[in-house]
């Protein structure tokens, strides 16, 4: 190790290295075993609590864009399909389906016991108007490109036709048709995504803007809404109309928006949670010598990553800079010295996705010496150097690990190129407008967990049109590689055309890849039935509470 990276790397471990305290006091063996004699008792309270890191932006599907939202979402709500990560793709809102031989005509059947938690039927009418609802500009949906497949979906995004020409009909009330503009494979992983869920017409005319708060929401998944305290908690309870509430087990599940990994971590060794929402790297050791039983780390769907604001200073029109910054960051030492957890290192966009090899540019192969070398001379050539530094923000939504994350890397930036960073942290909700307005950032912490297990997924966002492109890169060759792989039915075909997209965003640069995540939580052993899922679907429904 040269003298600068050992100079680096002791003065993260500074950052990074804190007393955890001692093992809990007078934790000890239970009275009784987990569970009974049996294993399987049950405790008389089905309550469950969960960590849920932020205060969720809404909770109308249409309109919310991150994972908080997405957790309370899918208790909330039910697609056509589901996901329970054991079965794969299974049936949901809908009983069963048919597929046309072209791949471009899906038919579904609706279940005939299905209902909102109002007790009103659900109906292909109510997805009708969900996602027509979705795709309509009015709605301002960052997420109607995941229906981009559907007819004319595209069009309607833009403005060029109205909602109503969404290729969706309701052939009869149980009877749901959806046309394609083209084969596309992974649909049907769609149709479990919020994008696609139904939102109770009723409520949403009567009570507007309004509709998705306590006494107001109506909706069709294994729970309903009972109480939001801003801040505080969120209380979901069993939709006793729901078609599965006899397999239901969970009477009621409260989630807490805990942005402070620490406090999380004290609140569920104090057994005030059931589980955590994540883990703050500095304590990982700790959890590991003291809770090896209840740490859950497992593959998790998803890229962390830093965004450059490339319509603005100092990025715009300015590949070189947007590199040297790429290529100064040294992604072993993150992963190995700073999360800790198995993340691996990121040098491309996509990760370990169904049917696509990953791409890997020429540079990760090189010693970290040979990036910086690099690194350095793109940054004078764009005009930079220690005596005319670049000064640069980092924004990240408050979290103890975005921190730990935009300190690791200005770091690394300063000791290679002497760049000078400034660290701001914003709330969840105020930190996404932010990015999307897009006039004053120039670095944002980001992060993309797969919504489907495909390379699409991940490509999509970065379109030009995408209303989650918060670095505003608009690039046309990467647009047209989208839309022929989007046309292509032969999937070695298609896996060339999102290679070769990925290709031109990594070499133009409007992010930088950090790292493939990992899921690392807490869960108390009471809990049963936990099941790790590669897109972390970690449903209420399928948990239940053990005798303790």
């Amino acid at each position: 190790m040269t003298p600068s990276r050992r100079i680096l790397l002791c003065s993260l471990l500074a950052v990074f290295v804190v007393g955890c305290g001692q093992p809990d006091a007078g934790r000890g063996d239970a009275a009784a075993p987990v569970g009974g004699q049996s294993g399987t008792e049950l405790a008389a309270m089905q309550v469950l609590h969960r960590g849920n890191g932020a205060e969720p932006q809404s909770l109308d599907p249409h309109k919310s864009e991150g994972v908080p939202e997405s957790n309370l979402q899918r208790d909330l709500y039910e697609g056509l399909t589901n996901d329970s990560g054991v079965a794969g793709l299974e049936p949901g809102a809908a009983s069963s389906w048919e597929i046309s031989e072209d791949g471009l005509v899906y038919v579904f059947k609706m279940r005939e016991d299905g209902r909102w938690s109002n007790g009103d039927p659900v109906t292909a009418h109510d997805f009708v108007y969900g996602l027509r609802r979705s795709v309509d500009p009015a709605t301002l949906s960052n997420y109607s490109i995941m229906l981009r497949p559907i007819l004319n979906a595209e069009q309607i995004i833009a403005g060029e036709l109205p909602p109503e020409a969404l290729g969706v009909r309701a052939i009869d009330d149980m009877t749901l048709e959806i046309r394609l503009n083209g084969p596309t494979p992974y649909f049907l992983g769609v149709l479990n995504h919020s994008a696609s869920y139904p939102v109770h017409r009723p409520s949403v005319e009567k009570y507007g803007d309004r509709w998705a708060r306590p006494g107001r929401l109506v909706s069709n998944g294994a729970y309903r809404l009972r109480d939001w305290v801003m801040q505080s908690h969120i209380v979901l309870e069993r939709n006793e109309h729901y078609w599965d509430n006899e397999n239901t087990t969970i009477d009621e599940v409260w989630y807490y928006p805990i942005e402070n990994q620490s406090t999380e971590l004290q609140r569920y060794r104090a057994d005030a949670l059931d589980m955590t929402y994540d883990l703050p790297f500095r304590q990982l050791s700790w959890i590991r010598e003291n809770l090896p039983d209840e740490l859950v780390i497992s593959e998790y769907l998803g890229i962390y990553y830093f965004g450059l604001n490339v319509t603005r200073e100092p990025f715009k029109d300015n590949p070189e800079l947007r590199m040297a910054l790429n290529l100064a960051v040294d992604r072993e030492i993150l992963t190995r010295q700073v999360t800790t957890a198995g993340e691996i290192p990121a040098y491309g966009w996509v990760p370990n996705t169904a049917n696509y090899t990953q791409y890997v540019p020429e540079w990760a192969s090189w010693t970290q010496e040979e990036r910086v070398a690099e690194a350095r001379r793109l940054y004078a050539a764009a005009g930079y150097s220690t005596e005319q530094p670049l000064r640069l923000q980092i924004l990240y939504n408050t979290h103890e690990n975005h921190r730990t994350i935009a300190v690791a890397v200005s770091s690394m930036w300063n000791e290679a190129l002497g760049i000078e960073t400034e660290l701001v942290n914003e709330e969840w909700k105020v930190y996404l407008e932010t990015r999307r307005l897009k006039e004053n950032t120039q670095v944002f912490r980001a992060g993309w967990i797969g919504d489907y297990n495909d390379a699409f997924n991940f490509a999509e966002i970065m379109h030009s049109d995408s209303g989650l492109n918060d670095s505003g890169w608009k690039n046309a060759e990467y647009d047209a590689l989208l839309a022929q792989a989007a046309a292509e039915s032969d999937m070695e075909k298609r896996a060339t055309y999102l290679g070769q997209a990925e290709r031109v965003l990594i070499h133009d640069t409007p992010l930088i890849p950090l790292y493939f995540y990992v899921t690392k939580r807490l869960v108390k052993p009471w809990v049963g039935n936990y099941r790790p899922h590669i897109q972390d679907f970690i449903l209420t429904k399928d948990l239940k509470i053990l005798a303790h």
